[in-house]
């Protein structure tokens, strides 16, 4: 009942007992918290976008190879990374965020003025070879899944349809219409959470290694944990959004500088921080339930070896049944279409702040030429890696050391670019932000050496 008419029941009638107005008041009461907790979701559903975007575009096939590899080989004794790692993400993330809405810049742009030309050009370098090597593996691996749906399928067809199909979309679809076309992609990530529920798993085995650590010191497994943190806290994510949080300005009007370099308010960063762990918790949940799965079928059955994203999902088929198996197979092309544009998109930032080109998804490509040829030119990149012969987890591999070397490079300038006062005014880091993140760059450091050595 709407509170306006319960009034005028309650008033109505004054005569009736004093208990149907007790009645009315309640359910006056039970609606009014309804229409509160609606607004609150509502609130909370505008919240999200560049943060849950970024997430999700983590968990890219890439990924769930590298995901599945751990649950098939140690079963789920390497569930903890998937807690771990979240404070580790968020936080960088956050800071990231936090850069971009008061300088009103990207991250490469601040790096630029702040920092000597030859420390910009190596973190551009390194991040356009991680990120065409990374977004080769992840077309190589949407092609492998569509032909799981359909056999007869061209694998150069398929890679090619794709490459090209995220090009268009990409360059012509209108920023708005693409912001929200890549934030409702994300659902297709639930398919692996969803995958979890046509198979028995035992949850006190999985609590137990989600919150003790547990590792071995073997070379293989050292190995596969510098893949995961390498996979999982990339480089290509910290310029991504912070050029996001740019462009969501500019789509509220902010077209200046000056325009976007305004106080920000506590409110805008209370919504910022929301979409940001939001996204990373969506991201790490995926990530935890990959690895259950994989655990709970594969390692379980005796299969350790999986080298890329399609063999995980052909290789769950007769253990799981053909629905789960096709979520799976399902997931891996969504979260491609949601990864390569991201992968692409963050180089194209680099570089063009690197040179002062125009850039931006708001604009049309007759006024970005350079920019959207930054993006044309990796997806071309990745496009061939499938076609060279190199094997896809040596892709994933390589991807992972070079992340592995830059991404501490990076952090660094992150966590200095927000401690200082005279770019970040009022909004600088808290010490515990701040110790978190050095901390993230001492394990990111051990990760590259780790892989370096050995490979």
């Amino acid at each position: 009942m709407k509170p306006e008419r319960a009034v005028e029941r309650l008033f109505a009638a004054p005569a009736k007992s004093l208990q149907e107005s007790v009645e009315v008041i309640e359910e006056v009461g039970v609606y009014v918290r309804q229409e509160v907790a609606f607004e609150k979701v509502s609130e909370y559903k505008k919240a999200l976008g560049p943060g849950l975007v970024t997430g999700a575009a983590d968990d890219d096939p890439s990924g769930i190879a590298t995901y599945s590899q751990a649950g098939a080989q140690y079963g789920f004794q390497l569930l903890w990374l998937s807690f771990f790692t979240f404070p580790l993400m968020a936080v960088a993330q956050e800071m990231c965020a936090r850069i971009g809405l008061v300088t009103g810049r990207g991250l490469a742009g601040n790096i630029r003025i702040h920092y000597p030309a030859w420390v910009l050009y190596t973190c551009t370098v390194l991040l356009f070879v991680a990120n065409t090597l990374n977004l080769g593996a992840d077309l190589g691996a949407m092609a492998k899944a569509a032909q799981l749906f359909s056999p007869s399928l061209r694998f150069d067809v398929v890679v090619a349809v794709f490459a090209v199909g995220i090009l268009l979309v990409q360059i012509f679809m209108d920023y708005a219409r693409y912001a929200q076309y890549l934030k409702y992609l994300t659902v297709v990530l639930f398919a692996y959470v969803a995958t979890a529920f046509f198979i028995h798993i035992d949850w006190h085995h999985v609590a137990v290694s989600t919150l003790i650590p547990s590792v071995t010191f073997s070379k293989a497994q050292v190995l596969l944990i510098c893949a995961v943190l390498g996979t999982t806290i990339s480089p290509y994510l910290f310029f991504w959004q912070t050029s996001q949080e740019v462009e969501e300005e500019i789509l509220k009007g902010k077209r200046t500088l000056r325009d976007r370099q305004r106080t920000i308010l506590p409110s805008v960063l209370t919504k910022m921080r929301v979409d940001v762990w939001t996204g990373m918790f969506v991201s790490n949940v995926v990530m935890f339930f990959i690895i259950v799965v994989s655990a709970a079928t594969l390692h379980s059955h005796g299969i350790t070896n999986i080298a890329t994203a399609d063999q995980a999902a052909l290789a769950l088929r007769p253990l799981v049944g053909e629905w789960a198996y096709l979520l799976f197979a399902l997931g891996i092309i969504g979260t491609g279409l949601l990864a390569v544009p991201v992968l692409a998109g963050s180089a194209a930032y680099a570089i063009s702040e690197s040179f002062r080109w125009k850039l931006g998804l708001y604009r049309k490509l007759k006024e970005a030429y350079a920019f959207y040829g930054v993006i044309i030119a990796a997806m071309f990149v990745g496009f061939a890696i499938n076609f060279i012969g190199l094997d896809p987890i040596k892709a994933l591999i390589y991807s992972s050391v070079v992340n592995g070397l830059i991404a501490p490079v990076v952090l660094v300038l992150v966590v200095q670019l927000a401690s200082k006062k005279a770019i970040m005014k009022t909004h600088t880091n808290s010490r515990l932000s701040t110790f978190i993140v050095w901390v993230t760059i001492g394990l990111m450091v051990v990760s590259g050496v780790a892989v370096f050595a050995t490979l």
